[in-house]
């Protein structure tokens, strides 16, 4: 017995031993060669998938980033060719979501519209832009597989990471690595964030450009998120919502027939116009508009909502998108429509309340995307690791202090003449919505010297436009065009 009992606590010690030193190798990477078919062009490509470290001020690891990155086979002239850098939001989110559903060679197996299906898995993806730019996808600290070191016998020092100006930071320097590794300082350079990942790239146009001395073509921001308008209550944050609002009241044919007979696109320039030019400033009246004015504006925006103008006068004209998602269908179906992709559906255990239950949209997108990005690095990736991929990772509380990312891509484009921006968001997306997109495009350059250099486009659908297949298409499209029309071409970066 006692024999039996030590042979146990052996196995038990050993097994702790084990759990303790799982970790994720600080310097790896794992190469494997494939095949896609994008465009009806057939090609090969080599994908390194594995981690490189983040050094502090003394040389020493503090963090292990996991990327893949895909190079096409077979480029001639590989300085000319460009590479793509994509980070994904949150902040806290892997790159999960771009990598396997939008810009990747590889997609996951969705429907059309973007909803799971069984079997999970991974498909090839024909509308990849890695026919014409090599792409890198990073995963931020404690994100997908990255994690943060701490040094011996003490805790992380998450100032270091987990901040906007931290993130920023941290990340440029990884990438100076990254990018001088591979042997692409003469490569024209692009780097691509979602959501949190626009604020992330708005920042690090200026880090990379004067802390690193590297030069972007392009900057492209995805559904991006901007706190300058987002977590400030006021005049013009609160009317922002009100065409996404007409959007997502439209795709729900929750709008007076008027407005519901005609397409999206011929509405919503309505919709834009009376936000800005009466909804805003009646907003800022607060409690001395006139009622006769209140009234007036509460039953414009009933119009424009699908609400009701109770509704909208028992919110004094300040509508929360919490309560737009849970209110909209209440009469007519009972159900509630989702946050970032206002096309799904959720079902709350009442019909009464202000808010919804659960986001619809992304239990469905976790559904289909997790076990996909599971499979696919470790299966035909071939990185084999028991660390968990973050879909969230830890990474709060965050440092939102001191945010001048918008004007710090201000400074990047009037310091780079090469500079350009791409602006990409969904009609549905009522987190970071596509109204809020365009004002903050608006903003960065306030004298509007630089306003040829700006680009947007709209697509219909949410957050994610790419889940949709004929946005997939569109969207990539889009990306294509933006690189090939901003490449230098021989011309000299001046004014």
């Amino acid at each position: 017995m006692k024999r039996l009992t030590l042979f146990v606590l052996c196995i038990l010690s050993l097994n702790i031993s084990l759990a303790q030193n799982r970790k994720l190798p600080l310097d790896t990477v794992v190469i494997t060669q494939h095949n896609v078919t994008v465009n009806g062009s057939a090609f090969t490509y080599t994908a390194k998938t594995g981690t490189q470290p983040v050094w502090d001020e003394l040389g020493e690891p503090i963090a292990s980033l996991h990327y893949t990155y895909y190079t096409r086979n077979n480029v001639k002239d590989r300085a000319s060719r460009p590479l793509l850098i994509s980070f994904n939001g949150g902040p806290g989110s892997g790159s999960v979501w771009m990598h396997l559903a939008y810009t990747g060679p590889r997609i996951l197996k969705i429907d059309d519209e973007g909803y799971p299906v069984q079997p999970y898995g991974v498909k090839q993806n024909p509308y990849s832009i890695l026919d014409v730019t090599d792409i890198v996808y990073v995963n931020p600290a404690n994100t997908g597989y990255s994690r943060t070191i701490p040094e011996s016998g003490k805790e992380v020092d998450r100032s270091k990471f987990f901040g906007i100006n931290a993130d920023i930071k941290y990340l440029a320097e990884w990438l100076n690595t990254f990018v001088t590794r591979n042997n692409r300082w003469s490569s024209p350079k692009y780097i691509i964030g979602e959501s949190y990942g626009g604020t992330r790239v708005m920042g690090l146009a200026l880090e990379l450009q004067n802390q690193q001395w590297m030069y972007l073509n392009g900057v492209i921001m995805v559904s991006p998120a901007d706190y300058k308008v987002i977590r400030t209550d006021g005049p013009v944050s609160n009317a922002l919502n009100l065409p996404y609002y007409t959007a997502a009241a439209w795709y729900q044919k929750a709008l007076d027939n008027n407005l519901q007979q005609k397409d999206l696109l011929d509405i919503l320039p309505e919709s834009e116009a009376y936000t800005i030019n009466t909804l805003i400033p009646a907003i800022a009246k607060g409690g001395f508009i006139s009622e006769e004015e209140k009234n007036s504006v509460a039953e414009k925006m009933a119009y424009y909502s699908g609400l009701s103008k109770k509704e909208i006068l028992d919110h004094n004209l300040v509508v929360p998108t919490s309560y737009f998602w849970k209110g909209l269908l209440r009469d007519r179906s009972g159900y509630t429509i989702g946050r970032l992709d206002s096309r799904y559906l959720g079902l709350d255990k009442q019909i009464s309340g202000s808010r919804p239950d659960y986001n619809s949209e992304l239990t469905s997108w976790l559904h289909s995307f997790t076990p996909a990005i599971n499979y696919y690095l470790q299966e035909e990736l071939q990185f084999k690791t028991d660390i968990k991929y973050n879909m969230f990772g830890p990474v709060r509380p965050w440092d939102n202090k001191d945010d001048n990312t918008r004007d710090n891509l201000r400074q990047a484009m009037a310091q780079n003449p090469y500079l350009h921006v791409l602006v990409q968001s969904g009609y549905y997306d009522g987190a970071t919505t596509y109204f809020n997109a365009k004002y903050t495009m608006w903003q960065i350059d306030p004298s509007g010297r630089m306003k040829d250099r700006f680009e947007f486009k709209g697509y219909r659908s949410g957050h994610m436009m790419y889940l949709r297949k004929e946005d997939l298409e569109k969207a990539n499209s889009d990306i294509r065009s933006f690189i090939e029309k901003t490449m230098s071409k021989g011309k000299s970066a001046k004014y």
